[in-house]
């Protein structure tokens, strides 16, 4: 039930958002979108109103933007990251920076198998060569076993775990990367250099922000050698691309499955045209369920705390 004009609080809208969510918020919200080329005047008019922030989690909601906004109580974000928001600053405030967490576990990790699968087994290629007729010149290069290889997974948090267990379904011998050691039955490497080293698969499944920029290098791709794979379903920002695709072009990996890129929706087009690697557009909690349920909680946790109640996923400690 939407709430009656003359009561409702204002929110401004950062990001581009789905249509569900952008209901929810116009039937129950005073909205106003940033998208929609409000003036600098405008932005102005409205700011001593605005009560909340609704971003996802490309959004940049920094600390000289919030404080443009002195009625500021809560920052929505739609997605799992939030390296966009500067948590530190809205703290400092007593502002509530929330996101969505569990409801997109499964789907991020169902498409990290995916990305795994499909470059290792060079399923892009193959459509590719099958449509074309090439079939007809000679059969389809050897492509890379998966089942009972050696996986890495650089964060073990909620979606870590839910890619070891998919990978476990695979015979994959599963050793992790995390800030610090966990209770699982996996090997455990103190660094990722040393863990892609001994993997045959490395997966990114780590926040993104200033502590894990670039965190994979020259360094761990040299280490994770030319019958490696890269697979990333975290952030862009985690991975430094010029080195990448440098390590893609000369055979010192041999190949990756990328969700995530550093300017998105730019892909350079020197690592888009390689054959070793498969991209697909940040999709992978992409399905109709799991962005709904995304966008209800992104949406509850506006109403509870405008309800007077204590919001329902508040950004960890």
């Amino acid at each position: 039930m939407s709430q009656p004009a003359s009561s409702r609080p204002t929110v401004l809208i950062v990001a581009r958002l789905p249509q569900h969510l952008m209901q929810l918020l116009h039937d129950n919200f005073t909205c106003h979108n940033l998208l929609d080329g409000l003036s600098e005047e405008q932005l102005r008019e409205i700011a001593p109103q605005v009560r909340g922030i609704a971003a996802n989690g490309e959004a940049k909601v920094p600390r000289e933007f919030m404080a443009r906004f002195p009625a500021l109580e809560i920052v929505s974000v739609f997605g799992v990251g939030y390296d966009g928001v500067e948590v530190p600053a809205a703290r400092e405030r007593g502002i509530h920076v929330t996101h969505t967490p569990d409801v997109l576990t499964d789907d991020v990790a169902d498409m990290a198998l995916a990305l795994l699968l499909g470059v290792a087994r060079n399923v892009v290629r193959a459509d590719r060569f099958a449509r074309s007729g090439e079939w007809k010149n000679g059969p389809f290069p050897f492509t890379t076993k998966v089942t009972g290889a050696r996986l890495g997974i650089v964060g073990l948090g909620r979606i870590g775990e839910a890619i070891a267990r998919r990978a476990a379904a695979f015979d994959m011998d599963i050793a992790y990367h995390n800030r610090s050691q966990k209770d699982v039955p996996y090997r455990y490497f103190g660094d990722i250099a040393s863990l892609a080293a001994a993997v045959d698969f490395l997966v990114l499944a780590t926040p993104g922000g200033a502590d894990t920029r670039a965190l994979v290098n020259a360094e761990v791709l040299e280490a994770l050698g030319p019958k490696g794979f890269l697979i990333n379903v975290a952030r862009g920002s985690v991975v430094d691309q010029a080195a990448l695709t440098q390590a893609l072009k000369d055979g010192k990996i041999a190949g990756a499955g990328l969700d995530v890129f550093e300017n998105e929706p730019n892909i350079p087009a020197d690592l888009a045209a390689l054959d070793n690697v498969v991209v697909t557009p940040h999709m992978a909690s992409g399905t109709l369920v799991t962005r709904t349920a995304m966008a209800d909680l992104a949406y509850n946790n506006l109403a509870a705390h405008f309800a007077g109640k204590p919001v329902i996923t508040p950004v960890p400690q």
